[in-house]
């Protein structure tokens, strides 16, 4: 029998790209490649790349840097570039590391397997267009492998915001919705695999419109799965959140009670500079509008420190913003510029001034973090365990809130759902013993 090739695929940033590969592996499956854990014996190599971060090219190049032996022992390897920094690089890509054999951005992985073709008859292959064809579509033969209890579900894509710092209209193109239908028989089809918590993605998630009644109509829709027991979303933009969603984190069960809802800054002048089209009051109703329909929600945040022009007292209140929020989790960054944003070209806050804000924001956000984490302790709540833990006779979960916790108890099972009294608090995680 014919051996199978071989996959090996790195994937860099958010959610999505790890959904991204997850059907790119699954197009390559039927090409006859298996996926492997190591570089050093695959067939073909395929970066997943995301444009986000600080000096993300420079940072995918210095990863095909290290393959560069593995190419001239084994000439046959192939080596590929996806994502968002394949579609801002395109064929510099291949200028600068001409062991690249192949390119292809977000919108046309669905590809994959003709420019692996190509490749593999010796041409370089490059596709970075925003095709008509649905993607998701040509690739909805899924293997009926068993699956694990959760799992992403891509939603929505792009972005017409453009937030002056960002470059995902540039790289994932404007915001596209998938119909409700097909996003349903896809769910369908997880949950018979064993799937029993789905979070929807999309680079602006309730900007979805592939339902009559917007995210909140598939949430709704979703719910009615037999054995879909938890739903989730992200990424939000304040200026999307409606009425009917917010009810919906009110009235539908199966929809957990964490939210993220970044804003980026607490300055009305740094929100505008930003153009977020909104201000830090607005945000703030948005969020007691949420609270009064679901009290014990936990938010999670974005923040950008240092952003073009922002003096102290933008920054303290951005301070002020997150006192009165009070977060159970965060993500924050200071400010890099991103080649061909308007922020790009603005004067820079210094190194150091980025440095030191980014070190008392961060410190509050762990306050506010630790404080919400340890109130947890006494309370009981539903987790769904993944997967066993570091000690002997341990399982861990998320619970509802996407709290980490971990259960010393025989007989659990990854997909067991069960409720558990929270015993004890550590830095990252809880820890809790079944009811």
């Amino acid at each position: 029998m014919t051996q199978p090739k071989k996959l090996f695929i790195k994937t860099y940033g958010c959610q999505m790209n790890v959904y991204d590969s997850e059907r790119m592996a699954e197009a390559m499956g039927g090409q006859g490649y298996v996926q492997t854990d190591s570089p050093d014996d695959a067939d073909m190599i395929l970066l997943n790349t995301c444009h986000i971060r600080e000096k993300a090219a420079e940072k995918v190049y210095s990863e095909l840097g290290r393959y560069k032996g593995l190419k001239s022992e084994r000439p046959d390897l192939k080596i590929g570039v996806a994502g968002c920094v394949a579609q801002a690089e395109g064929e510099e890509i291949m200028r600068r590391q001409p062991m690249v054999d192949l390119v292809v951005g977000p919108q046309s992985y669905h590809r994959l397997p003709e420019l692996e073709a190509k490749a593999r008859g010796g041409e370089k292959a490059l596709d970075t267009d925003f095709p008509e064809e649905d993607k998701f579509e040509r690739l909805k033969s899924r293997p009926k492998a068993k699956r694990g209890p959760t799992a992403f579900l891509t939603v929505q894509e792009g972005c017409d915001k453009f937030c002056a710092f960002c470059v995902v209209p540039y790289t994932r193109g404007a915001e596209v919705s998938r119909p409700a239908d097909r996003v349903l028989t896809e769910a369908r089809d997880l949950v018979e695999r064993g799937v029993r918590e789905l979070t929807l993605l999309g680079q602006n998630v309730n900007a979805y419109h592939g339902h009559d009644r917007g995210l909140a109509g598939l949430i709704r829709e979703l719910a009615k799965i037999d054995g879909l027991e938890r739903i989730r979303f992200t990424t939000s933009h304040p200026n999307d959140m409606d009425d009917d969603l917010i009810a919906a984190h009110g009235d539908c069960d199966k929809l957990m009670p964490y939210l993220h809802l970044p804003v980026q800054a607490g300055s009305d002048k740094i929100l505008k500079r930003m153009n977020r089209q909104h201000t830090a009051e607005q945000y703030l109703r948005l969020i007691e509008r949420l609270r009064a329909a679901r009290p014990d929600l936990h938010l999670s945040g974005d923040f950008i420190v240092g952003f073009p022009e922002e003096t102290e007292e933008d920054f303290r209140d951005t301070m002020a913003l997150i006192e009165a929020v009070q977060y159970g989790s965060a993500f924050s960054f200071k400010y890099s510029e991103r080649p061909g944003t308007p922020a790009a070209e603005r004067p820079q806050v210094s190194e150091a001034e980025k440095d030191d804000r980014l070190q008392r924001l961060q410190a509050l956000l762990t306050r506010q973090q630790r404080a919400l984490q340890d109130a947890m302790v006494g309370r009981e709540v539903g987790v769904l365990f993944e997967k066993a833990g570091r000690l002997p006779g341990q399982m861990v979960g998320k619970s509802d809130y996407l709290h980490a916790v971990h259960v010393a108890a025989e007989g659990l099972q990854p997909g067991d759902l069960r409720p558990v009294r929270i015993v004890e608090s550590g830095p990252n995680s809880l820890k809790g013993v079944l009811v």
